[in-house]
């Protein structure tokens, strides 16, 4: 079995993190963002709070256009797994671009030799696939495949997923409609999902109680258009909503639901697969099998590559909805979505993912007992969350903590992600343990400081 090897991701401690504006983002940042939002519109919260120009990235650093020198704790966002210009995928993807750029969904030797990979790492018999361009362009090719396997229409999802910005993706997902202007499209049904940290249903002893949230699925189905049902498409762990882990026996027993129900289940990988979780997928981690998975973000390592992966009794569904797309399957897209691949078997990436997981959940435990404002920590892998709160007890969130403490360490040197009250963080897996522990220094500083500003 290969393993990691840390040398390959050496970073020197005295030279990263370290800031040399007098204020960041300096000065040249901030020239060049007036520039570009003189007509670039619709930036994320975290380009808003923190607007810095990024000129450059290796492995698990980056630099901006000032020359401050950052850790890179989100890998653009969940996307450069394995680093900022892997070699192998960089010259991957240099070689097809002087070769052959596009030749639609005509076969090409790299697109056949990606189709066998996949069918050797993914579980179970996911042997029909297709690629696209976008994690929305998958997840909306995955609903088409549920109705045409079920021969039925309507959908089940759960509030605070996140699937996309089109008009299919968003209706999965309510929270999200408004802001896009969009109503919801009808047959799509909102359903809760477990939360461990704040629970609907709990049994006497406080913990969760996922039988209820199934048994209230079960009623639901009983009293809605049940027979119209095609599929249940979820988010293994919630990316937006705030790195929300479900209980162990949650996906499990879902699974055996929708078998009795005869509804199928997709998993919306496109955030949590691809050694994000030290899994290929993550629904690895409670031994689950989905009907129908999309995946993306880290399948490229940054390049716009996504897939589609659907189980063998419904894999000639892809032919019934005309699956195939313009950019989707290009062999610059193929030859990084394969070097990414082989870059995960070869270097022992999955076991270092759970390893470092293990690192990041020793640390973070310590953080609940430490500071009153730390109410929940999360972690799969290198898939990390923090809720902020104002009382323990009452779980208030506490959005001004989480911008402040998001702001000050990026201040000290550490990108990463926010989302309101709660920090999420996915830094590369190839990350060495003495950058890991740097970056938990950062961020635990940054918590005490502002908690000290805000008692």
């Amino acid at each position: 079995m290969s393993r990691y090897d840390s040398s390959r991701y050496a970073v020197d401690l005295d030279e990263y993190p370290k800031i040399v504006s007098a204020v960041v983002p300096g000065p040249e940042s901030r020239a060049w963002h007036g520039r570009c939002t003189k007509y670039f519109m619709g930036l994320s919260s975290q380009v808003k709070l923190f607007p810095v120009a990024f000129e450059s990235g290796c492995g698990c650093t980056l630099r901006d256009v000032d020359g401050n020198r950052y850790i890179d704790f989100s890998s653009g966002i969940y996307v450069t797994t394995l680093g900022h210009c892997h070699p192998k995928v960089t010259e991957a993807v240099r070689k097809y671009a002087g070769q052959l750029m596009n030749a639609h969904d005509f076969t090409t030797k790299i697109k056949t030799l990606l189709c066998e990979k996949l069918a050797q790492v993914l579980p179970g018999d996911l042997t029909g696939y297709q690629f696209y361009d976008c994690g929305t362009a998958a997840v909306e090719a995955g609903m088409r495949v549920l109705r045409a396997a079920a021969g039925k229409h309507e959908l089940l999802s759960c509030f605070y997923d996140f699937h996309g910005k089109t008009y299919g993706a968003v209706s999965l997902a309510e929270f999200r409609s408004a802001a896009y202007g969009a109503t919801r499209a009808p047959g799509m049904h909102l359903l809760p999902r477990p939360n461990t940290y704040r629970p609907h249903w709990t049994k006497v002893d406080g913990s969760i109680d996922t039988d209820r949230y199934l048994e209230f699925y079960a009623e639901y189905l009983d009293r809605a258009t049940a027979n119209a049902v095609a599929g249940f498409v979820l988010e293994p762990i919630q990316g937006w909503g705030g790195s929300v882990m479900p209980p162990d026996d949650f996906f499990p027993k879902l699974r055996k639901l929708c078998d009795q129900r005869k509804i199928l289940l997709m998993a919306d990988e496109v955030l949590t697969g691809w050694a994000r979780t030290g899994k290929w997928l993550c629904m690895e981690h409670w031994g689950v099998v989905p009907d129908v998975v999309a995946i993306g973000k880290g399948f490229g390592n940054g390049f716009p590559v996504t897939c589609i992966a659907v189980r063998e009794p419904y894999k000639e569904k892809l032919e019934a909805i005309s699956a195939s797309s313009s950019y989707g399957g290009n062999p610059m897209a193929c030859a990084a979505a394969l070097a990414s691949t082989e870059v995960i078997e070869e270097e022992g990436l999955l076991e270092h993912g759970l390893h470092l997981g293990e690192l990041f959940r020793r640390r973070m435990e310590r953080w609940k007992e430490r500071f009153n404002i730390v109410g929940d920590t999360r972690v799969k892998g290198c898939l990390m969350g923090v809720e902020l709160v104002k009382d323990k007890q009452s779980k208030e969130p506490f959005e001004e903590a989480g911008k402040r403490v998001y702001q000050r360490a990026f201040r000290k040197g550490l990108a990463w992600i926010p989302a309101g009250h709660i920090l999420r963080m996915s830094p590369p897996v190839v990350m060495p343990d003495n950058v890991a522990h740097k970056a938990m220094d950062i961020i635990e500083e940054s918590i005490a400081e502002v908690e000290k500003e805000l008692r």
